[in-house]
């Protein structure tokens, strides 16, 4: 806010406002329900209670100032005092709970408006009100209504209404009693609406119309039918990581607890986040989205966590982007709803509302025998050499690709579980292309983009064709960052846009390292072995069944080893060795290009302790001169001063 402008100067006057509303509540409590001071009160009693506008509305009636003695059920009706109309805000509403013949003492600064062509007063600004119980059988009677819901009428008066634009076919606008709700808060599942009398039956189809009539409190009595456009998991904050007992949290990125989460757009174009905090059964989220996706959906429940903005959430609105014109025309706020109204011309939302449920329980009613809406867009899926066309920053993109390499990125600072990862994949856009695009792209996975545990089995269990839905495209790198969802599957639907998705059919190939070759990135590696680092040279036996490399004496027999996680003797171990060799490449003449090698020798026990005694003296000058073949390497790193490359040798998925 500008520092001394009026939206600053009413927030000022707004949270003075609160303060002295929630200080004024607490000294009645503290000093036993009534103040003293009756000067200026204004005492009325409830006849006829409404709601229109999220304004609690009172038809009531003056009373005389009655003695302390008299309870409010004999106090005397003014007849010559007109009948008052006094308005309530929502948050006042709440604090009273106020029912017909109910007395209320209303304390200054109340205003009255003298309203043309109207006979009966408004009373405004009626912060300062309580209601009165001085008799038993007053409270008595609080306690008995108070486990009771109570059904007020609610005036629903749109904007398009207001200005004479409403649509005689719009119901919505009528007044009937099925727009009476219950004041208590109430809970629907899935299957509650046809059993519940009180269960909501008006179906709005706008987000921001619910946001501006029902508020930050909740949904309680309306649903709004929208269209679930992405299904996909957010790590939980430390505020959410509670959940329902019993229950078990829908997934876990490393001990990390996540959260189901929808995108979702109503018939207007708007766009909402929805957070569920817990599910009732644990299936994956692949299934979810094979079972929500770009079906209708009713909400109800809700209450608005946060509105975001562009600035404030790039993330998701690089997601809603790409959602961006809706492929069907959408109706416009305020105009007439018939078709040739309707348009796309419209500019992408610039704020989007982040709801979340009241309770523990479901409140996303999804219609999965209905077809898909023709307002869904599925992913886009494009080939990797498409992709690394694109010339726009944050992007988002589908592809299908063939995972051949992953590897955890090593800072020592970072927790396990917050590194990122770097999954080398490929399509067969790539590996058709002759010269001038890189056969193998690196994706970084970061530690926000939530895994399933079937893809990380799955990845560690060999090479895997997965399916990269809404992964992030800008600065020439691809990543996967929230709202990114990986799957062993193709979705159902999705457009190829004319892009080659065939599968790879014969070896995969690698970039041979040359001047263009960056550090952490793969590539193929030949040469010319021109010398060995003795001093960095070392070696280990492992378990041939399991890889332990810590392996003991065998106490039995000490010429033997002995595994502690087999509960084994090991008689023919693995030896492992790592030995730094420097190799003359005629791609990188100008130079030094040193590659961590990995051994591994199967031999006898005595053949491997021969081996290892004599390791030291082990004639260096066999190796010197001899070919390598294209080895498939990490790049570590790549300095200019002095003009090095370090490589490490790796096996491929």
């Amino acid at each position: 806010l500008c520092r001394g402008g009026l939206a600053e100067r009413l927030c000022r006057l707004q949270n003075r406002e609160r303060s002295a509303i929630s200080f004024w509540r607490h000294q009645c409590l503290s000093d036993d329900k009534i103040p003293s001071d009756k000067s200026g009160v204004l005492i009325v009693r409830i006849l006829e209670i409404f709601e229109e506008c999220t304004i609690q509305v009172a038809i009531c009636q003056q009373l005389e100032q009655s003695p302390a003695a008299l309870s409010p059920e004999d106090a005397v009706v003014n007849a010559e005092e007109p009948v008052l109309k006094v308005l309530f805000t929502r948050e006042t509403a709440a604090h009273l709970k106020s029912r017909p013949r109910d007395v209320i003492h209303i304390y200054p600064p109340w205003q009255k408006l003298l309203l043309q062509n109207a006979d009966v007063p408004v009373i405004m600004n009626t912060y300062f009100s309580q209601k009165v119980l001085r008799s038993e059988h007053s409270e008595a009677r609080e306690k008995t209504y108070g486990l009771t819901k109570m059904l007020i009428r609610k005036n629903i008066i749109s904007l398009a209404q207001t200005f004479s634009l409403d649509d005689v076919n719009d119901k919505l606008h009528q007044e009937s009693s099925d727009n009476q709700v219950p004041c208590a808060p109430q809970t629907h599942n899935n299957g509650d609406s046809k059993r519940n009398p009180l269960a909501p039956s008006a179906v709005n189809d706008s987000l921001l119309e619910m946001v501006e009539s029902q508020g930050a409190v909740g949904w309680r009595e309306v649903q709004v039918q929208v269209v679930i456009q992405r299904v996909y998991c957010l790590p939980a904050r430390e505020g959410y990581r509670s959940h329902t007992p019993g229950s078990k949290p829908l997934l876990s990125n490393g001990g990390m607890f996540c959260r189901l989460c929808l995108l979702v757009q109503d018939a207007y174009g708007m766009f909402s986040e929805v957070q569920l905090q817990s599910l009732s059964s644990a299936d994956d989220v692949e299934q979810y989205c094979r079972r929500w996706e770009g079906k209708s959906c009713c909400l109800a429940g809700m209450k608005i966590l946060q509105r975001t903005t562009r600035g404030r959430a790039l993330g998701l609105f690089s997601l809603i982007d790409s959602l961006w014109p809706p492929v069907v025309p959408v109706k416009v706020p305020g105009q007439s709803q018939d078709s040739e109204m309707m348009t796309t011309n419209l500019p992408p939302p610039s704020f989007c509302y982040i709801l979340t449920v009241q309770s523990g329980e479901i409140h996303v009613e999804v219609d999965e025998e209905e077809q898909i809406s023709n307002l869904y867009q599925p992913p886009a899926v494009h080939g990797l050499k498409e992709i690394l066309r694109i010339d726009g920053c944050n992007e988002r993109c589908s592809f299908w690709a063939q995972v051949l390499y992953r590897r955890l990125q090593t800072k020592h600072s970072v927790p396990i579980d917050q590194r990122e990862m770097l999954l080398f994949v490929t399509d067969s856009t790539l590996q058709n292309v002759a010269h001038g695009i890189p056969k193998v792209v690196a994706v970084s996975v970061t530690a926000s983009c939530v895994l399933s545990m079937e893809i990380m089995e799955a990845l560690s269990a060999g090479s895997q064709l997965v399916f990269f839905k809404d992964a992030l495209w800008g600065n020439g790198r691809i990543i996967c960052v929230e709202r990114t969802v990986l799957l062993l599957q193709k979705p159902l639907l999705c457009s190829a846009a004319g892009a080659d998705l065939s599968e790879l059919t014969g070896p995969v190939r690698l970039d041979e390292l040359d001047s263009t070759t960056q550090a952490s990135s793969i590539c193929a590696l030949r040469g010319t072995v021109v010398g060995v680092n003795e001093s960095t040279a070392f070696s280990w036996p492992t378990c041939n069944r399991c890889g332990n490399g810590k392996l003991e004496v065998c106490p039995q027999d000490r010429e033997l080893l002995y595994c502690n996680q087999c509960s084994e003797v090991v008689t023919t171990p693995v030896l492992k060795m790592q030995l730094e060799v420097f190799l003359s490449c005629p791609s990188r003449s100008q130079s030094t290009v040193k590659v961590k090698v990995w051994l591994e020798i199967r031999a006898a026990l005595f053949v491997l302790l021969t081996m290892l005694l004599f390791l030291q003296t082990y004639e260096v000058q066999s190796v010197l001169g001899k070919e390598v073949g294209l080895l498939s390497c990490y790049v570590l790193s790549i300095t200019s001063h002095p003009n090095c490359v370090v490589l490490e040798e790796i096996v491929l998925l």
